[in-house]
């Protein structure tokens, strides 16, 4: 069994609890039963701040999570401007992406990949962009308060030009010059909303204005060069630019993950911060957990971890394609072993195949 610490949105108040409630210590019993209604937002406020508990029975799922999240920050976003008081309710959306990706960071990644999270192309790109970043600083060894901020940063970092997004995301033709002034004046006025919104942190502020600027100043919204810009932004910026390219749009099918590493990080025109180049390199590899791939045996397959170590069969060498009752049976190739290794990535309609992720990975990746 599973503590979730409760926060205000989950709470309806008037409506029935649909969970017993418990203070952090559960020996005493529930404090508020199933099915009572809370009416005294005095009492619901008091409650919050000492730590309010649901105990979950099943394992928490991965994808519930950054689906659920996704949810709270589609709606977040969009009421941006008529908050003042913000900080705390993003704060808690950015502690549920940082924690389901701890939770299992493979299929976090995966969910990228597989286009698991549901929602608007414009706020599921912050997450997926946040999940990336997350996986960076980790490895650059950030303190879990400091990879807080930055997935804070991520998930905000285009609010300032959210009402325009799906037009943009639709269109077959060049942005005009009034639409690409809209994109470049994007992190300064998602900025100034932040801070009209209550957010107060510097660095957190700092990420979402410098996150489109580059080392050679040739970046916006103010040209700034290597030395003006955080390294906590230009990581935000490197994996916005990685999820841009590996996620689908409207008018193009997505890169594909070896091609957008290679494209971004190992032969750019942009001058790029050789230690966070490596780091991304390093953390995301040729073929991240959710590529779909092709083995030299002739088997199709999905990479279920880091650096492409190993693969699910979803397609035998025939080419037949694994019946979903007998998917959680299937193999589970090493790419180390030379008739198992990847040769290449493919694309969805490439490979033919849908699955859930739950036959995969296991409940961890239910919806």
């Amino acid at each position: 069994m599973v503590q979730r610490r409760i926060i205000f949105s989950d709470l309806v108040p008037g409506a029935p609890l649909p969970w017993d409630l418990y203070s952090f210590d559960r020996n005493g019993g529930p404090l508020l039963r199933k099915g009572q209604l809370l009416n005294d937002q005095g009492q619901i406020d008091t409650l919050l701040a000492a730590g309010l508990f649901v105990v979950d029975e099943s394992p928490p799922s991965v994808l519930h999570l950054l689906n659920e999240a996704n949810k709270r920050l589609e709606r977040m976003l969009h009421e941006l401007r008529d908050k003042h008081n913000a900080e705390h309710e993003l704060r808690d959306v950015a502690r549920d992406v940082l924690r389901a990706f701890e939770l299992n960071p493979d299929i976090a990644l995966a969910c990228l990949f597989l286009n698991q999270i549901a929602g608007t192309y414009a706020v599921r790109h912050c997450i997926e962009t946040a999940l990336v970043a997350i996986l960076v600083a980790r490895g650059m060894q950030k303190t879990r308060q400091e990879t807080l901020v930055i997935t804070a940063a991520a998930l905000t970092m285009n609010v300032g030009m959210l009402r325009h997004n799906d037009s943009f995301q639709s269109k077959h033709t060049p942005l005009t010059r009034e639409e690409m002034e809209i994109v470049r004046r994007h992190p300064e006025e998602s900025a100034d909303l932040l801070k009209c919104a209550g957010i107060d942190d510097e660095e957190w502020i700092s990420c979402v204005m410098l996150h489109h600027e580059n080392d050679d100043g040739s970046g916006y919204p103010g040209g700034k060069t290597s030395d003006e810009i955080t390294q906590n932004a230009k990581l935000i910026g490197l994996a916005d630019r990685y999820c841009a390219h590996v996620s689908a749009r409207n008018y193009r099918r997505s890169v594909l993950p070896d091609q957008a590493l290679h494209k971004i990080f190992l032969n750019t025109e942009y001058k790029i911060d050789p230690a966070l180049a490596e780091q991304f390199v390093l953390r995301l590899g040729k073929y991240p957990p959710g590529s779909l791939v092709r083995l030299r045996n002739g088997e199709v397959g999905v990479v279920t971890a880091a650096s492409g170590s190993h693969v699910h069969a979803l397609r035998d060498a025939a080419g037949i394609v694994i019946p979903a009752a007998l998917l959680a049976s299937a193999p589970l190739r090493s790419t180390s072993e030379p008739e198992f290794a990847i040769a290449e990535a493919l694309h969805e309609d490439q490979a033919g195949v849908r699955f859930s992720m739950k036959n995969v990975w296991g409940d961890q990746a239910r919806l």
